[in-house]
């Protein structure tokens, strides 16, 4: 442990002689199959399958040229991302480049709030996954919340490589079932069977109400929604301490991010309101199943309950998994209590997975309290929460890049295409979702929490300098700011 502690510290990233173990104490045991799964599998959640039907009832069919505008500022994003992982790939991560690149407050920051966001994440899938399993029965959702909290808690106390593996699967289940919604969708289009033959029809899209029914300003007002189902796709930059060959599978990964926004988010929208007209979905209601209920396909509806049931109980999965990494990394940079550096003998962070699986308990009181509105609280507090790590990645590889072109730093291997100017837009675009957040009623709560957790960071962070000031002198001496 402490030969981890003093690796990580000098900012390393050394093997061992067999090239299984991180300079972190990690065992690399997540390989090219279950990274690729993970990247692609970490954008498909909540977001698309349950969140999507509030986006749509705003904006109807536009929402498809939101998610295509949303889907390539996040590729500008990855690829920023990809460029600083090729440079130094580390489980810490945004949060590492954060500390070395902007300063270490702001990695402080950085680390405590991606922490945050997963845990109010897990908070968000577990409430999604509590309001599926109504659809089969009549309990109540804090009895369902409960139940899979304490499930995916036990999941995670095994192996990283058991982890992988059922993400991998996790996420081939969402795809497959994208992949055939899509083409029963093409079908019924071609075709013409099912209940929704007569009337299925391309001309949906533009038919009720225009392809803007509720003008660009109720495009706008679906940004939030739109940005959230996108959060998750940097967690393959977390998975960096633990994938074998690195500098070779997690650009792949990062590659492939266009083309499954393109048809698991565009081509799928695409397919389900050409076949449904956009005025019959309804929020908090998954699209996916109200679409083949439409279909007259009873059992197809029932199979894609399951499927959305999967793909929110693998985000939550996903969040214990990342939350106890990113305590790690904060308690070996001196920004949180020491025994979140413990590893079992598995090389799992168990104190801090625990941690954050008590916390995200808060989703059984939220989903106890109020059940019909617990979705609607948590996205907002995700949203702003994950955006952040957004663009402390931005900003972390504005600078990087600037380092390197001046020959201070090597260049990465995988340099994106088009920076620093995409970069530049993409932080643009992200400052016109949080405006468009300060507009919307329910949105802006986040807003109005944002400012209390920064002051308490702030303090947070002056107690712990204050306790360990040879540390954070130590960082900023290794890392120079600008």
């Amino acid at each position: 442990m402490t030969q981890a502690v003093d690796q990580h510290d000098n900012g390393s990233e050394a093997l061992t002689a067999d090239g299984t173990t991180s300079g972190e104490g990690y065992t690399r045991a997540l390989g090219a199959r279950q990274i690729q799964m993970i990247a692609i599998g970490g954008a498909i959640g909540t977001g698309l399958f349950l969140g999507a039907g509030k986006a749509i009832d705003r904006a109807g069919p536009s929402l498809i040229l939101a998610y295509a505008i949303a889907g390539l500022v996040i590729f500008f994003i990855m690829r920023a991302l990809g460029e600083l992982l090729m440079y130094r790939p580390v489980s810490g991560s945004f949060s590492e480049y954060a500390r070395e690149f902007v300063g270490p407050f702001f990695g402080f920051v950085t680390g405590w709030t991606y922490w945050l966001f997963w845990v109010v994440t897990g908070i968000t899938e577990v409430t999604a996954a509590a309001t599926y399993m109504t659809y089969w029965w009549d309990i109540p959702q804090w009895i369902s919340a409960l139940a899979f909290t304490v499930v995916l808690y036990g999941a995670n106390l095994i192996s990283v490589k058991l982890f992988g593996e059922l993400e991998f699967w996790f996420s081939m289940v969402k795809v497959t079932a994208i992949v055939g919604m899509i083409l029963i969708c093409l079908g019924i289009l071609t075709l013409g069977f099912s209940d929704a033959g007569d009337t299925a029809t391309v001309a949906n899209l533009w038919n009720d109400g225009g392809f803007f029914p509720e003008g660009i300003g109720g495009t706008l007002m679906t940004l939030q929604i739109v940005m959230f189902a996108f959060l998750a796709v940097e967690l393959v930059g977390v998975t960096a301490g633990e994938a074998k060959e690195p500098k070779k599978v997690l650009p792949k990964a990062i590659n492939t991010v266009p083309w499954r926004i393109a048809v698991f988010y565009v081509g799928a929208l695409i397919m389900i309101l050409s076949v449904v007209p956009w005025s019959t979905f309804e929020p908090g209601v998954s699209p996916f199943v109200a679409a083949f209920e439409e279909m007259g396909l009873g059992i197809g509806a029932a199979i894609v309950n399951f499927v959305v049931l999967t793909a929110a109980l693998s985000s939550c999965n996903s969040g214990m998994y990342s939350t106890g990494r990113m305590l790690r990394d904060l308690a070996l940079n001196g920004q949180g209590p020491k025994f979140f550096t413990k590893l079992t003998r598995n090389g799992l962070p168990l104190v801090g997975t625990t941690f954050s699986a008590s916390l995200m308990l808060v989703g059984v009181w939220i989903n106890y309290q109020w059940p019909g509105d617990a979705f609607n609280y948590v996205v907002s507090f995700a949203t702003i929460s994950g955006m952040w790590a957004w663009i402390m990645i931005l900003v972390s590889q504005l600078r990087y890049r600037a380092k390197a072109d001046r020959g201070e730093l090597p260049q990465s291997e995988f340099r994106a295409p088009g920076a620093p100017y995409t970069s530049w837009f993409a932080l643009g675009f992200i400052a016109l979702v949080i405006v468009m957040m300060g507009i919307d009623e329910e949105a802006r709560i986040s807003l109005y929490a944002a400012p209390f957790w920064a002051a308490a960071l702030g303090v947070a962070y002056l107690v712990i300098k204050g306790r360990n000031p040879d540390t954070f002198a130590r960082k900023e001496a290794v890392a120079p700011r600008d």
